[in-house]
């Protein structure tokens, strides 16, 4: 692959952390305007220059930064416009409810054993009680006095834990007309209770929700499983992939009559994925239920398996602790055997893998994978028609942290690639930038990339948006 050299040219800055950045046309204008959600709960645009509230929605975010330090991975997560947003103002929002924090679903943090069984099987009991916060999923109108308004809520969800809620999680597939949900597998680490894998959890799923159907249920129950979930509901869902551990949102690119799906799954303590696919079987929710209820296995032929929790990308998920003699070195031992050995002819390969550690000269080590966006624009040529990702950032040791930027492409062969890095243009100084989201325009022409000053959303106004110019 060439080498690639942008420039990042900023947009706005001092905002809160940028959770979405994408655009749309409003009612009455005649071109896109830049969008972009914050975590804490304010979506602004930008039109003209100049920027405007959209939406302001604090008051009913859930108090961010109480769990871990001030680093928060709930708030304000998706925003997604519908195709004809244009006509009929529809929009929709992913947030963590205000008043809805839990004690969380286990005491302590979670790491399985091989060697304890027990760690291997735990079971996610008295949900009721033993949760960390509510999801909830909501339809709203701009109204043509320019007012947004909320219509109903599609899903409520409990979580077990205050991470791996999905980020970037709403996004409409330019295939189906479906709202595309991704859940994330519900947080802790290495998915304690293996929501990801289980048909019936709404966790570590990609979704697809028909909010053409008007179900009459304004507010819906709030749930864990899909069994749970009323039948009209139901019947607005399904469910395009599961073995998802945590998605930055999900990407549409076009080929010819058909699109090719990019969606990246963020790692444990190894590898960071991005997967790719084309052909795809959705099963319908009524039909895993159904399934369920009749203890029989649905018919899984093209139906997408990322792997997670017994495969972390393409390998199999390795538990980490130091060497005894040399705390320099690690030792890796397979972490779930059986699920691995299960899963290894059935789950989706990955496009490309980078890793959390890396002495290659022209790779990086990274953290977390926090955007893939399809670059359909010439006016980065080295860039034209490949997939762009980034990361929270960097490991290499430097006085400022640094986010990561890089590409790859499919291969016509359909195996995996290599990727390379992007150099960057820009000069932070002393101040640190943590690459925390990546968008593109509508016809996937231009690249908008949201830069943070800090890894605590409690740390306020240190956001940058950027363009990725030539």
């Amino acid at each position: 692959m060439e080498k690639v050299k942008v420039r990042l040219r900023p947009i706005v800055s001092k905002l809160n952390l940028s959770t979405v950045l994408k655009t749309t046309i409003l009612p009455g204008d005649s071109i896109e305007s830049l969008f972009i959600a914050t975590q804490v709960g304010e979506i602004f645009y930008i039109g003209n220059g100049l920027v405007r509230t959209f939406l302001d929605i604090r008051p009913q975010i859930l108090k961010l930064g109480i769990s871990d330090g001030g680093y928060d991975e709930r708030g304000l997560l998706g925003l997604a416009f519908h195709p004809q947003f244009y006509y009929n103002g529809l929009f929709y929002l992913h947030y963590s409810a205000a008043g809805t924090q839990g004690p969380g679903a286990l005491p302590e943090h979670f790491k399985p054993n091989p060697c304890d069984p027990r760690t291997l099987n735990l079971k996610w009991i008295n949900r009721e009680t033993q949760y960390d916060h509510i999801d909830t999923v909501e339809e709203w109108i701009l109204q043509s006095n320019g007012q947004p308004q909320k219509r109903r809520t599609l899903l409520n969800l409990r979580r077990p834990f205050f991470n791996h809620n999905g980020v970037n999680s709403l996004n409409f597939s330019p295939e189906t007309g479906k709202l595309v949900l991704t859940t994330g597998d519900g947080g802790s680490g290495y998915d304690p209770f293996n929501l990801s894998q289980d048909d019936l959890e709404i966790a570590g799923k990609i979704i697809e929700i028909d909010v053409s159907k008007k179900t009459y249920i304004n507010n819906p129950p709030i749930v864990t499983r899909f069994n749970e979930i009323p039948i009209p509901i139901q019947e607005t869902l399904t469910v395009m992939a599961k073995g998802v551990r945590n998605i930055p949102g999900i990407s549409f690119q076009r080929f010819y009559n058909q699109y090719m799906i990019y969606a990246g799954n963020v790692g444990q303590d190894l590898v960071e994925s991005i997967f790719s696919f084309v052909h795809y079987k959705p099963m319908p929710v009524t039909q895993l239920i159904q399934a369920s209820l009749m203890n029989s296995e649905p018919d899984k032929e093209g139906f997408i398996n990322f792997g997670w929790r017994g495969w972390e990308g393409a390998f199999p998920t390795p538990t980490m602790s130091n060497c005894t003699n040399n705390p320099n070195l690690d030792e890796k031992t397979i972490a779930y055997y059986s699920e691995a050995v299960a899963l290894s002819g059935s789950r989706l390969q990955p496009l490309t893998s980078y890793f959390h550690q890396d002495t290659r000269p022209d790779k990086f080590a990274g953290t977390a994978l926090t955007g893939v966006q399809p670059y359909m624009g010439n006016r980065i040529p080295g860039l034209t028609g490949s997939v762009v990702f980034t990361d929270f950032a960097r490991k290499e040791s430097q006085s400022q942290v640094r986010g990561a930027l890089a590409f790859t492409s499919v291969r016509p062969d359909g195996k995996q690639n290599d990727f390379s890095v992007i150099q960057t243009d820009y000069d932070f100084g002393s101040q640190s930038a943590y690459y925390v989201s990546l968008g593109t325009n509508m016809n996937q022409t231009r690249l908008y990339l949201g830069v943070y000053g800090s890894m605590k959303v409690t740390d306020f106004n240190q956001g940058t948006v950027f363009e990725i110019v030539p």
